[in-house]
């Protein structure tokens, strides 16, 4: 189980995607979260760990980087991704 302060979010993005602007927007104000874009080769190898396969996507992790939560291909609202990040 994770404990609060631990987890982080890892945002999934792609220039094309129409959802993903909100997604960007309601992540904007948290903290630890990374971003990256699954168009280039970096942001696609850790897509690829995640089995990332849509966009936008949020994965939680925890300090050793386990799946926590995710939300894949949609954006979730403000109250449940505060639920996971502080």
């Amino acid at each position: 189980m994770w404990r609060e302060g631990t987890v982080k979010a890892k945002l999934f993005v792609r220039e094309n995607c129409p959802k993903c602007p909100a997604a960007k927007a309601l992540t904007s104000r948290a903290e630890n979260v990374e971003c990256y874009d699954v168009d280039n080769v970096d942001g696609l190898a850790e897509a690829s760990f995640y089995g990332v396969m849509s966009t936008p996507s949020i994965v939680i992790v925890d300090d050793q980087d386990k799946e926590v939560i995710s939300w894949r291909g949609e954006v979730p609202s403000r109250e449940d991704l505060a639920k996971w990040l502080h």
